[in-house]
């Protein structure tokens, strides 16, 4: 008897929970690797929010104040949850993962770099896990060096234990996942090795979070960044997460309120984590509206979301690889719902605007990774990249409009 093959996980079925499909109901939307649609309960949340409960937080003594700033710290709480942080006091809000970076570069590098230090990099990272540390090295007269990535789009393990053994190393940050080939690194690995030689390490995690379960303290990583636009929330949030002694270890990235606990004329001093690295008025209804997409995925369940993903993710390499003129990138294992393409004898831009023709939405460009376009011999690539709203016909639009564009260009 012959054995029959296991069968494909049960895809997600919520494309009704959008809105933005009821006002295009023939879009295909294949962009959310750069920022996700929004579900009706989040869109709800922030409106609910701002009709029936807003007042600036932490420091207003009236109830409505009061309510609001419970509101918006049990967000913190449901992202400590979530995520499954050390502590709710190591959940730093910011305005995206980029912010978060920052945060760790200043007030860790601005404290601990010293000429000749070097922080360790890899050719993979988008830019938002690069610049912040030129910037900073820059002006403490280190530098920066990177772990390179494989022919087939990985980290280079042994390139990366190599340079982790140079005294002069004294950071880490790395990707989770690749925005632009999907690879999934073995982060606890990653994390590990640095461990080994007593170097702090933070995890880029934009492109990890909306995609995969994660347990942050089995990870264990220094620092860890994401952003709620990326994974069903509004933009203008993103998250910070640490353990909150490593936090107050630091000093603050910005002054200002509500990140003190007293002020004189001549001096300061600091409130603990998370207060310390919140100044100012947060993005309190964007946080409310973050609250509400964990609590959406949290329904889903993130095994699920990583499933309906690798589901699409398969049925599209397959579809895709059968077209004669596209070439593909990246691993063929370990990656998630990514794919970045090239039509031979076409530019990047001009296959996503005939694809948008069909109103099939994909990214074309560098990707905010220039170091790794480079590193694949190509100027820019297309890319498509899947989340829960997604479906196999969405698969079947994309691998139907790009044989129409491969056919174009080579015809």
């Amino acid at each position: 008897m012959i054995p029959t093959a296991p069968a494909a996980p049960a895809l997600l079925n919520v494309k009704a929970d959008f809105p933005i499909f009821d006002h295009h109901p023939e879009l295909v939307f294949l962009d959310s690797a750069a920022s996700t649609q929004k579900p009706r309960a989040v869109i709800q949340e922030i409106s609910d929010f701002y009709s029936r409960d807003y007042a600036n937080i932490h420091r207003g003594a009236y109830r409505l104040s009061a309510h609001a700033t419970d509101r918006f710290e049990s967000v913190r709480a449901d992202a400590a949850r979530f995520f499954r942080a050390p502590s709710p006091d190591g959940v730093i809000f910011t305005r995206n993962a980029t912010e978060a970076v920052n945060l760790v570069a200043h007030s860790w590098g601005l404290t601990h770099l010293n000429p000749g230090d070097v922080v360790l990099v890899s050719e993979m990272e988008h830019h938002a896990n690069l610049v912040p540390w030129h910037l900073v090295t820059g002006l403490r007269g280190a530098r920066v060096e990177y772990v390179r990535a494989t022919p087939d789009g990985r980290l280079d393990l042994d390139d990366y234990a190599a340079k982790l053994r140079n005294p002069a190393v004294k950071f880490v940050a790395l990707q989770h996942v690749s925005n632009v080939l999907g690879t999934v690194h073995p982060a606890a690995e990653l994390v590990r090795l640095a461990h080994d030689r007593g170097l702090p390490i933070l995890l880029d995690g934009a492109q990890a979070a909306p995609h995969l379960p994660l347990d942050l303290s089995a990870l264990n990583a220094d620092y860890y960044v994401l952003s709620s636009h990326k994974m069903l929330g509004p933009s203008g949030v993103g998250a910070l997460i640490a353990r909150p002694d490593t936090l107050n270890a630091l000093p603050p990235y910005m002054g200002g309120g509500d990140m003190i606990r007293e002020v004189y004329p001549d001096r300061s001093t600091y409130a603990p984590a998370p207060n310390r690295f919140e100044a100012g008025t947060p993005a309190i209804a964007e946080v409310v509206g973050f609250g509400a997409a964990l609590a959406y995925l949290t329904e889903l369940g993130m095994d699920r979301v990583e499933a309906h993903e690798q589901t699409l993710l398969h049925a599209a390499l397959d579809r895709l690889n059968q077209i004669d003129g596209l070439d593909l990138y990246g691993p063929p294992t370990e990656r998630g719902g990514v794919i970045s393409f090239n039509v031979r004898g076409a530019h990047a831009h001009d296959v996503a605007g005939f694809l948008d023709e069909a109103n099939i939405c994909v990214r074309a460009g560098h990707h905010c990774a220039q170091p790794l376009i480079r590193a694949l011999s190509c100027a820019s690539t297309a890319r498509a990249s899947f989340y829960i709203y997604n479906t196999l016909d969405d698969v079947d639009a994309l691998a139907g409009g790009l044989a129409e564009v491969v056919s174009f260009f080579n015809s």
